[in-house]
């Protein structure tokens, strides 16, 4: 007699962005072998706006409306049970830690962790609790499209999972998740991020400051709480873009900037931002 095996766990790292949705829609159509979407919610008050409003308006409803599973995962703190978001681990009382990719005085990156803590590590869990081990591993999906090959990337992955590239595997360019998205009568959700990431390009921060002025002056107030307490620490100041100088003057008022790459993403692991 033989003992029935497991249910191989099978699921889709689900971005809040474009090509999560595409692939949410391939889904619903029968195109991708994807039942269960998996989201790393970094936090109500961390994630973009336009992407949680975009996610319970549209991608929820849409993903029950067609048989899948949209589960939206928080980062819980074991000792304490406690939801953690990634603003909350930025300005809380004591905090020294910068998990997010902070211009340093070079101008260059500083080392984050927030892709690791809030994205992988919370749907590694999950994955673990569906069943997910080192010998039976979880399909886990990756929604990076054909024009952004250089951030594939099978390196960042935990033991019990196996990476997949099914938009990659069909040639599908993010070009062409839009017009998936618009041919399920469906908007096209805005590009996916927190709101204070250093990776935002130069455009992105104009068109915050000109359309989002409460989030940017929430931004700002970021940085300088940051360079406060690096100022307690006798160290140089960050900041969130790489022009090293504050925010409010690195982006003025009333200047706009030309969308060279609308779609380009200073994000490689693949894990944010799709």
């Amino acid at each position: 007699m033989t003992t029935p095996t497991a249910r191989a766990v099978k699921t889709f790292s689900f971005g809040g962005g474009v090509q999560s949705m595409a692939a949410l829609v391939l889904a619903a159509t029968g195109e991708l072998d994807f039942r269960t979407f998996l989201m790393a919610n970094v936090g109500e008050d961390s994630e973009y706006p336009g992407t949680l409003a975009y996610l319970h308006q549209y991608a929820i409803p849409y993903a029950k409306d067609h048989g899948l599973e949209l589960v939206v995962l928080d980062r819980m703190m074991k000792r304490s049970g406690e939801v953690r978001t990634l603003y909350q681990d930025l300005t809380r009382e004591g905090s020294r830690s910068l998990k997010i990719p902070v211009r340093m005085s070079n101008g260059a990156p500083g080392t984050r962790s927030c892709t690791a803590q809030f994205k992988i590590k919370v749907i590694a869990d999950e994955l673990k609790r569906r069943g997910a081990t080192k010998e039976a591993p979880a399909t886990v999906g990756i929604g990076i499209s054909l024009d952004e090959i250089h951030r594939a990337n099978n390196r960042r992955c935990e033991p019990h999972e196996r990476i997949e590239y099914p938009l990659l595997e069909r040639g599908i360019r993010r070009i062409d998740c839009a017009r998936i998205i618009r041919s399920a009568g469906l908007p096209v959700p805005p590009k996916s991020s927190c709101w204070f990431c250093p990776f935002h390009r130069p455009e992105t921060w104009h068109d915050m400051r000109r359309d989002e002025p409460e989030l940017f002056e929430k931004a700002c107030q970021l940085e300088e709480l940051l360079n406060r307490r690096r100022d307690e620490l006798g160290k140089d100041h960050v900041w969130l873009t790489r022009f090293n100088r504050p925010l409010r003057k690195a982006i003025p008022d009333g200047v706009d900037t030309l969308p060279f790459d609308e779609w380009g993403s200073g994000c490689d692991s693949g894990w944010c931002m799709t």
